[in-house]
């Protein structure tokens, strides 16, 4: 395995290298924790940070800003329709307002006001979609958001994000809290390994290098990035392939520039996501590489199919969303070189 330091100075890969493999050191939070903590973090830091549920506060995370800041969170009931209006409302008198519900019914249900009231005004509106993924489990294929990330992405002036751990879910939410205009961000609800640190480097709209190689690349969003990461290793242990693994942690404004240099370097890329492969950060990537440096891509994700009740962990390995089928789609690229 490459260990040369990234520029930024930090060795996150010396970091995965100790941590990746030892259970008992690494911790399993979910995503979603992420946005509560950054939610009451960005309400100290900023008056004019408000909070709007539909009904789903603790499922959300927004109980905590709730309870610190009970005359900022708006609570609607189900009408998610209505909560993207009335934010869009509130972002016209120079408030910064989140709307909380799961991913199937914001955007899912409310995408048209989405569009019409905040997308086309560029209100400065921040939609937080939790419970993405199939990862949802039992609650079966009507509450497994897998097509958020491809329509939130194709709307204009709209910003995308999919953070790989409750840190990085942090970040993600005190940043966009200072961003001006309208942002997507999406994250799950069941336990995921967090493999970040709050020194890791990690900047809007830049991707992030976490393993060094140039044989290929996988290129990963959300927590699966910690697969993408376990294969990586197994590749280079039972292949001698030196994998490139790469964060997109930022859908959009997408990272043209390190996705070109890594199709030049390497020469083969695997896209890795839980959701629709068609669209999101598959389609992201493919329609990159094809306009400028066309290379053999495979992507892992949901393949034009819904999801199913299930156990979160069988249906993430059934549906092909794990390091062993990384690394199937891996060995293939590699092949096509």
């Amino acid at each position: 395995m490459t260990t040369r330091k990234p520029k930024s100075g930090i060795n996150h890969e010396a970091y995965l290298v100790r941590h990746l493999f030892d259970p008992d050191k690494l911790e399993h939070t979910p995503t979603r924790n992420g946005y509560g903590e950054g939610l009451v973090e960005a309400g100290k830091k900023n008056i004019n940070v408000m909070v709007l549920c539909a009904d789903l506060t603790e499922s959300t995370r927004s109980l905590a800003f709730k309870n610190t800041f009970p005359d900022r969170f708006v609570q609607l009931g189900v009408s998610e329709q209505s909560m993207a209006s009335i934010a869009a409302g509130m972002a016209i008198t120079g408030k910064i307002p989140f709307i909380s519900s799961y991913a199937c019914f914001s955007p899912g249900r409310n995408w048209e006001q989405i569009r019409t009231t905040i997308a086309i005004q560029n209100s400065n509106v921040k939609i937080a979609g939790a419970h993405a993924g199939v990862s949802v489990g039992p609650d079966g294929a009507t509450h497994q958001m897998i097509e958020d990330i491809a329509i939130m992405r194709v709307m204009s002036n709209m910003k995308v994000f999919v953070p790989c751990d409750v840190i990085e879910t942090k970040k993600i939410t005190l940043e966009i809290a200072k961003l001006s205009g309208p942002c997507y961000i999406r994250f799950a609800r069941e336990k995921s390994p967090v493999f970040t640190t709050n020194k890791t480097p990690f900047k809007i709209g830049r991707a992030e290098t976490y393993r060094f190689g140039n044989d290929l690349t996988i290129i990963a969003a959300g927590p699966l990035l910690y697969e993408a990461l376990l294969a990586a290793q197994i590749l280079f242990i039972d292949h001698k392939i030196e994998t490139r693994v790469i964060n997109m942690h930022t859908i959009k404004p997408l990272d043209v520039k390190t996705i070109v240099k890594a199709a030049k370097e390497t020469g083969a890329i695997v896209t890795v996501e839980e959701a629709q492969a068609v669209g999101g950060l598959g389609g992201a990537v493919a329609e990159t590489v094809c306009l400028s440096t066309p290379v053999p891509v495979e992507r892992i994700g949901m393949q034009d199919r819904f999801g199913e009740s299930g156990n979160p962990r069988e249906l993430q390995e059934a549906f092909g969303l794990t390091a062993p089928s990384i690394i199937a789609a891996s060995l293939r690229v590699f092949k096509r070189k």
